[in-house]
């Protein structure tokens, strides 16, 4: 079932959610896998985060192709000390790429829908994503992480980019 993405300024999403009960579960597992996968793939995104789509579940998906991997109460175990500094994106920010400065490697935990624990090792944009959709879990944005410099840069290219779109659908291309 496709879910329309929350607005900006949702509590929800400002939320550090509760750990996923696989005991008392409040909605089957595989069945909400099933829901963020398939919201995944209509937003396009590389990574999505339940309370994204308005549910308050400590889950999120991401997209490694050829897979989909599912974190329910992911954690981590390990951050490198390198950092690099790249531009992310965020599906409940449409068109505001802002650079961040994030681990390029990190270790993981979390559980797949079957209640069974997982440990990884990520990097590069997979690490990144992976923090990213953490951060959501945990009521934070990831324009809350940018360098302020780089933050009204995004803005402005952001409402640049968004006028340029309003003249083309007023033209009605």
């Amino acid at each position: 079932m496709i879910m329309n993405l929350i607005p900006q300024d949702h509590q929800l999403l400002k939320t550090n959610l509760e750990p996923f009960d696989f005991q008392n579960p409040p909605i089957d597992p595989k069945e909400l896998t099933e829901t963020m996968i398939e919201n995944l793939v209509h937003y396009r995104g590389l990574g999505l985060s339940a309370n994204q789509i308005g549910l308050p579940y400590r889950v999120f998906v991401m997209n490694t192709e050829p897979e989909k991997v599912v974190c329910f109460n992911p954690e981590i175990t390990y951050a490198s000390e390198e950092m690099k500094v790249i531009t992310e994106g965020c599906l409940t920010f449409p068109s505001l790429y802002v650079k961040i400065r994030r681990p390029s490697e990190i270790r993981a935990k979390f559980f797949d829908e079957n209640g069974e624990m997982k440990t990884m090792r990520f990097n590069d944009i997979i690490a990144r994503c992976y923090l990213h959709e953490l951060d959501h879990l945990n009521g934070i944005d990831y324009l809350s992480r940018a360098n302020p410099y780089h933050l009204t840069q995004a803005k402005r290219k952001s409402k640049n980019i968004n006028r340029k779109l309003k003249k083309l659908k007023a033209m009605g291309v």
